[in-house]
C-alpha cells in the first residue's frame, strides 16, 4: 500500500501538462475488440490500473495483446472463453462492458455481477432488460449473469428509463452484431460513447444519430467486423482536474493534447468563479483570478456538469469568497470526501444531495483517506494549499484513473512524494 505526502506550495504552479487518453473511452473500446476479426492497434491508452484490469480480463477470455508505451496491440481472434469471473469483476465495475459483445459474438456468456460501488448504486438492470428485448434469455444465479440467445440477437427498440453510459455502450456493442436494426432512445451522449460509435462506424457498422440521444444501429448478423486502428480521445476529467489544480493555487497552467469542446461545462464554471481561460484547438490555459467567486453546481449528464468533477470543484470552492452550493444528482454516496476535507479545516455542510461550502477558511495539512477515484484527487488539490503536510492514504483509488498524477503536478512545481505505508 502506498500514500502521497503533499507539502504546501510556497509559490504558484507554472508550466504545461500533457493530458493522457481517456480511461472511460478506452474501457468500452477495449471491450469492443471482442467484436473484431483482426489485430487492432490502439494508441494514446492511459496506463492506469483500470486499463490493466480490463486487459487482464480480455487475456483470461483468450485474447492476445502487447503493450508499447501508450499503445496496445490486441488480437481478439483467439478469444474462446465466455466467463468473466468475480475475482476480476469485483475490482472494476466496468468489466460489465464485456457482457454485450460476448453475448453478441458467442450467443452465451457468464459475467459476474459487479457488486458494491463506493459512490452508490449503479444497477445493471437497464443493460439486462435491453438485452432481453433483443432476444436474450437471462438468469441470475450464484452472483452471475447467465445470458444466452437462440441464434443472433435481434434488433429492437430500446428505451432507457434513465441515461446510462455503460448501458448505452453495452447495447451499442451488442447491436453491432445483431440481426436487424436496433434503436436506442435516451442514449448517453458523453464523448466516450461518441468515440465508441465512431470507431464501430469506421469499422463498417451502420450507426445513425452519433452524438444524439437517439441511435440507430444496423447489425452484421453475427459477422465479426474489421476494426480499424484508432487513437483514444483525451481525458476530459483529467484535464478538468489539472485546471482545478491551477485554479486552487491561483496559478497560470496550460494543459495540452485536449479537446476544449469536451470541457465546456467545466470551463464555464471556472470563468464564473473569476478565472481567465485561453484556448486553442488542442490546449487550454487557466489564468489567475483577482477574486475567487463562489459557485453553484448541479451535476448532470453530458453536456452538463460532470459528476466526476464534483469533488475537485468542492476543493476549489474552499478558497472562494463566499458560499458555494453543489447539488449531486447522479450518485447518492458521492460526498464521502467531505468528512476528509473537514479534517483539514473545511467548512462544509451536507443536507441530502446538497453540499454547502463556506469558502475562505484556512486549511491545515492532515492524514486523510481516499474513498473513491475522484475524491482522492480532491484531497490532493486541497493538500496543495493546506498549511504544513498532507498525507493521502489508500491512493490505489487514485491510480485507477490518473496516470502519474504526482509526476505531472511536480513538473508544475508541486512537492508530492509517494511512500510505502508503514506496517
Amino acid at each position: 500500500m502506498k500514500y502521497l505526502n503533499i507539502t504546501q506550495l510556497t509559490k504558484p504552479l507554472s508550466g504545461t501538462i500533457s493530458i493522457s487518453g481517456a480511461k472511460n473511452a478506452a474501457l468500452p473500446l477495449l471491450a469492443a475488440t471482442i467484436l473484431g476479426k483482426n489485430e487492432i492497434n490502439i494508441s494514446n491508452i492511459p496506463m492506469v490500473a483500470d486499463i490493466k484490469t480490463l486487459l487482464k480480463l480480455l487475456e483470461m477470455l483468450g485474447a492476445k495483446y502487447s503493450i508499447s508505451e501508450n499503445s496496445v496491440v490486441i488480437n481478439p481472434l483467439s478469444i474462446s472463453k465466455t466467463i468473466a469471473t468475480y475475482d476480476i469483476v469485483k475490482t472494476m465495475r466496468a468489466s460489465i462492458l464485456v457482457l454485450g459483445p460476448l453475448l453478441a459474438r458467442f450467443g452465451h456468456c457468464e459475467v459476474s455481477l459487479p457488486g458494491g460501488c463506493a459512490i452508490g448504486q449503479r444497477p445493471v438492470d437497464l443493460h439486462l432488460k435491453a438485452l432481453e428485448q433483443m432476444g436474450a434469455i437471462i438468469e441470475i444465479r450464484a452472483g452471475y449473469i447467465h445470458a444466452r440467445t437462440e441464434g443472433p440477437l435481434k434488433g429492437a427498440k430500446i428505451v432507457f428509463d434513465k441515461v446510462t453510459v455503460t448501458g448505452t455502450e453495452n447495447i451499442v456493442m451488442a447491436a453491432a452484431l445483431a440481426d436487424g436494426e436496433t434503436t436506442i432512445i435516451n442514449a448517453a451522449k458523453e464523448p466516450e460513447v461518441v468515440q465508441l460509435c465512431e470507431v464501430l462506424s469506421a469499422s463498417g457498422v451502420k450507426i445513425k444519430g452519433i452524438g444524439t440521444d437517439k441511435l440507430k444501429i444496423t447489425g452484421t448478423n453475427r459477422e465479426l467486423i474489421k476494426i480499424e486502428d484508432f487513437e483514444i480521445i483525451p481525458d476530459r476529467i483529467e484535464a478538468g482536474t489539472y485546471l482545478c489544480a491551477g485554479a486552487i493555487t491561483n496559478s497560470k497552467v496550460t494543459i495540452k493534447k485536449v479537446m476544449p469542446k469536451h470541457l465546456e461545462a467545466i470551463l464555464y464554471k471556472l470563468e464564473e468563479m473569476g478565472f481567465g481561460i485561453e484556448q486553442t484547438k488542442s490546449s487550454v490555459t487557466i489564468l489567475p483570478a483577482t477574486k475567487v467567486k463562489p459557485v453553484n453546481i448541479i451535476t448532470t449528464e453530458y453536456p452538463g456538469f460532470p459528476t466526476d468533477m464534483q469533488a475537485q470543484f468542492m476543493a476549489l470552492a474552499l478558497i472562494a469568497n463566499g458560499t458555494s452550493i453543489i447539488d449531486e444528482r447522479l450518485f447518492e454516496n458521492r460526498f464521502m470526501h467531505v468528512s476528509e476535507l473537514l479534517r483539514m479545516g473545511a467548512d462544509i455542510h451536507l443536507n441530502g444531495s446538497i453540499a454547502t461550502i463556506n469558502g475562505g477558511k484556512e486549511l491545515y495539512g492532515a492524514d486523510v483517506m481516499a474513498t473513491d477515484l475522484r475524491a482522492s484527487s480532491a484531497l490532493v488539490l486541497a493538500g496543495l494549499i493546506a498549511s504544513g503536510e498532507t498525507n493521502v492514504h489508500r491512493i490505489y483509488h487514485l491510480d485507477r484513473g490518473y496516470e502519474d498524477l504526482e509526476g505531472k503536478l511536480n513538473a508544475l512545481g508541486a512537492n508530492i512524494q509517494r511512500y510505502d505505508e508503514k506496517a
